[in-house]
């Protein structure tokens, strides 16, 4: 089964017992694992709980010889996605677990990222770094930066950032913290000179990063390129 799996790309880790498996799950983020019920020293229901709180996207499918419906029912209820029972087939199995992968992919959020090379934001994840250096940014800044990257271009109205942004606490953002929070943006992700935000005084705001200019540069890059 192992050289199976190693040969439909996945990477494998074998094991015949539960202290073995329980060490690993320690050390390594698993996605995918194949379990019997019947251990040299122990039960796969007793390691199937222990996994489960401590790695919840870890997917559990018990592989085993016991066919009764009792079984089968604590198998889901210790929280595995499948229960299959001896004798199977090998082939069968991976096009189950394949299939489960690509409906897992399916339906995983799509990662939130802006990057340019140069500046890389994850709103997902709420982290960012300048030229591979990490950055700190806050909610407000994340926030206010999605708007802008959302908008490339455009000119974004104070009054209209003013409807849009809102704090942590959910308190409306008043002109001056609008300032204070771009200002602190700028000094953050234009620390070596690079251009994101423009501003077009009398107006607002214009965001700028990404774009490429004639010799394949980022314009974030050139803090003087044109169209």
């Amino acid at each position: 089964m192992t050289y199976n799996l190693k040969s439909d790309g996945y990477d494998i880790t074998s094991v015949l017992n539960t202290k073995t498996a329980a060490d690993n799950l320690t050390v390594s983020e698993y996605d995918l694992v194949l379990l019997d019920i019947n251990l040299p020293d122990g039960n796969g229901f007793d390691l199937c709980r222990v996994i489960k709180p401590q790695h919840p996207d870890t997917m559990v499918i018990f592989l085993t010889a016991n066919d009764q419906e009792c079984d089968q029912i604590r198998g889901y209820e210790a929280g595995a996605v499948d229960y299959i029972t001896k004798p199977f087939s090998v082939g069968a199995l991976q096009r189950k677990i394949s299939a489960m992968f690509a409906m897992l992919e399916h339906h995983r959020p799509a990662k939130d990222i802006y990057d340019d090379g140069r500046l890389f934001l994850d709103f997902s994840e709420q982290t960012a770094s300048l030229n591979g250096k990490p950055l700190s940014l806050s909610t407000m800044e994340f926030k206010m930066l999605n708007l802008f990257r959302k908008n490339p271009k455009q000119v974004l109205i104070r009054g209209h950032l003013l409807e849009k942004m809102w704090d942590v606490n959910e308190n409306y953002v008043d002109e001056h913290t609008l300032t204070t929070t771009i200002s602190r943006i700028r000094s953050k992700i234009e620390a070596d000179g690079g251009t994101y935000i423009k501003t077009v005084y009398g107006m607002g705001y214009q965001w700028m990063g990404g774009e490429r200019n004639e010799d394949g540069r980022l314009c974030a890059d050139v803090p003087h390129c044109t169209d």
